[in-house]
């Protein structure tokens, strides 16, 4: 396929051969009516136009440019030519007016042209004007038919005569969100089906072995109009289309396609498009890969200077570099605005406050949440340099358990703030639905945006959505199976980080359990746990007065939670008395966190505290 020129290569010329041919076909129709009384024509002057618009199109200009890309013959050429003319000179529209009987009706019709171009050519100039014909596959010309065949009206888009006149403006029917790529291999097939779940680099692929070398990348057109601008747009600019699929390619798309071979096209979609969909014409099929962005275009995209701490596609990587600026040279934060939006519908983000200092583990515990940040920032290393196999994916699962207040949200935090990652927790209001297949669609999309960005994913109360398949009993049985099924197989094909939080291991499918890489079980703290999280949660600027963190971390069987609980609680009583935190505020606060527990307020547990659970009113026993 020859390669397309823009029309800004050539300066525009207002007065050039197109306007001169039709205001000469016109006026030489004109002076033919008059010579029927009386009048003398002067013979010659068509085809001297003729001619001067033939040499014409044999040398650069936008009109010649726009001829060529459109692979238009001599008669396509003239009947264009003549059209624009009646468009942009207002003097030739009294002219059609008049060979028309109606001066209102100062646009060209099939008729009329038929007589324009006489007995032996009217035929073929028509014919250029049919719905299969070159100006019409190029989107140059259209055809209103309204009233009988021979009144239908011929017209040019408004963006032809524009861009023939020197305007580079887009046409306003253009989807948004078009972007330039170029290419430096100008050989390459008329028609590619390109798949990849990476955009930015399917972009690269598509022109890479497309044939030419500059192409507009757009979204699918919402309409006819906008398949037709997109048509036109790359008719005049001389680029080809690389046509960018969300989940169906519409019959209006496959028709133009098939119609407008004069330009190079390319179908990206995320997977293979059915062959019922592809236009009825040869294609080659490329497949893209999901290799990260390198070093290289890490440093294009960002700068040499911004060290590489994430694991982004080139696509990720082009949307981060638009949001750096905005949030001040902040990468993570840049990171973090992948995404806003679509995934914020179905999960609540938590951005990481907490760190290693702020939870208490045992040394074994807290081994394995290091592990988990360890294995996700080594795992480029691991995968990519030393050349082991990330089958089925190089995603990382990690099973939280344990009892509630022990540390299990806490813990997803502070991995995520030491990756500079977000959190987003699931909202299983948001997701499950009583519909047959609504919360396999959810999850769907809950993976897909959290594919977009790098984050963690957290499911808590994991149970709810990974239960045990049970035995087919019923319809409502055999879809539970399907939606843990499909859970199965999501986590497996997912590169993330996901972390499912469970007070129940127990009802965790077996087959979950076969895919987790770190599996922690958090259990109640000691007496030296419950007094280092003691001292964590009554902060050093609070007014703290003889509070005996050691007696009530030994003293009393509380989770992680529950103490935060009973020192916030404690807090609020100082607070309302005007005095600093004291030990009677901070037995009150248990004692709250007790009854809320259903736990008995037992003498034994107070000692000699218990008056003051009693003066408060708080249940007592013997």
């Amino acid at each position: 396929m020859a390669s397309l020129a823009p029309v800004s290569d050539a300066a525009p010329d207002p007065a050039s051969a197109w306007i001169e041919f039709g205001r000469a076909v016109l006026v030489d129709a004109v002076v033919a009516r008059r010579e029927e009384s009386g009048d003398v024509v002067s013979p010659g002057v068509i085809e001297e136009a003729r001619a001067q618009l033939r040499a014409a199109l044999a040398h650069p200009s936008p009109f010649s440019i726009v001829a060529a890309n459109a692979r238009l013959a001599l008669d396509d050429a003239e009947v264009l030519a003549l059209t624009l003319a009646c468009e942009a000179d207002p003097d030739l529209h009294r002219l059609v007016g008049h060979l028309q009987d109606d001066p209102t009706r100062n646009r060209l019709t099939l008729g009329t042209v038929i007589k324009l171009f006489g007995d032996g050519r009217g035929a073929a100039a028509v014919l250029t004007l049919a719905p299969d014909s070159r100006l019409r596959r190029a989107a140059l010309v259209d055809v209103f038919a309204d009233g009988p065949w021979a009144e239908h009206a011929v017209t040019v888009h408004p963006s032809v005569v524009w861009a023939l006149l020197g305007d580079a403006s887009a046409d306003p029917d253009l989807p948004l969100d078009l972007t330039e790529v170029t290419s430096d291999a100008p050989d390459g097939h008329p028609l590619l089906t390109v798949s990849g779940h990476d955009r930015m680099r399917s972009r690269q692929e598509a022109a890479h072995h497309c044939a030419g070398t500059r192409f507009i990348a757009s979204p699918v057109p919402e309409s006819e109009a906008g398949w037709a601008a997109l048509v036109r747009e790359a008719t005049i600019t001389g680029r080809g289309v690389i046509v960018e699929v969300d989940d169906t390619l519409p019959v209006a798309g496959r028709r133009w396609i098939e119609r407008a071979d004069h330009i190079s096209w390319a179908i990206s979609s995320r997977t293979d498009l059915p062959i019922a969909e592809l236009p009825d014409r040869p294609w080659v099929d490329v497949a893209v890969s999901t290799a990260e962005a390198t070093d290289e275009e890490w440093a294009s995209a960002l700068g040499p200077d911004v060290e590489r701490t994430h694991r982004l596609t080139l696509d990720q990587l082009a949307k981060v570099s638009r949001a750096y600026p905005a949030v001040g040279g902040d990468i993570d934060a840049a990171v973090r605005r992948l995404v806003s939006g679509r995934l914020e519908h179905l999960a609540r983000r938590i951005r990481p406050t907490r760190g290693w200092d702020d939870i208490v583990l045992s040394d074994d515990r807290m081994e394995l949440l290091l592990s988990i940040v360890e294995r996700y920032r080594f795992a480029d290393q691991v995968f990519d340099e030393w050349g082991f196999s990330a089958t089925p994916s190089r995603g990382l699962v990690a099973l939280f358990s344990g009892p509630s207040g022990t540390g299990k949200t806490m813990a997803t935090e502070i991995i995520a703030g030491a990756l500079a990652l977000d959190v987003f927790k699931l909202d299983l209001s948001a997701v499950v639905s009583k519909y047959i297949g609504e919360t396999e669609k959810n999850l769907e999309q809950a993976f897909d945006a959290a594919s977009a960005g790098n984050l963690v994913l957290f499911f808590d109360e994991a149970d709810a959505l990974f239960g045990k398949r049970s035995e087919v009993k019923d319809a409502r049985d055999r879809y539970a199976n399907i939606e843990v099924s499909y859970l199965l197989q999501r986590l497996e094909s997912y590169d993330g980080l996901v972390v499912m939080a469970t007070n129940f291991e127990k009802n965790v499918d077996e087959a979950f359990l076969r895919r987790i890489h770190v599996r922690i079980e958090f259990a109640m703290p000691g007496a030296a746990e419950r007094c280092s999280i003691w001292e964590h949660n009554l902060p050093a600027t609070a007014p703290i007065q003889d509070v005996d963190v050691d007696w009530l971390g030994t003293q009393f069987e509380l989770s992680g939670g529950g103490i935060r609980n009973a020192a916030v609680h404690a807090a609020f009583l100082a607070a309302a008395a005007g005095s600093p935190i004291t030990m009677a505020c901070a037995i009150r606060g248990v004692a709250r966190e007790y009854r809320k527990l259903g736990r008995l307020l037992k003498p034994s547990d107070f000692g000699e505290f218990h008056h003051l659970v009693v003066a408060v009113g708080e249940p007592q026993t013997e």
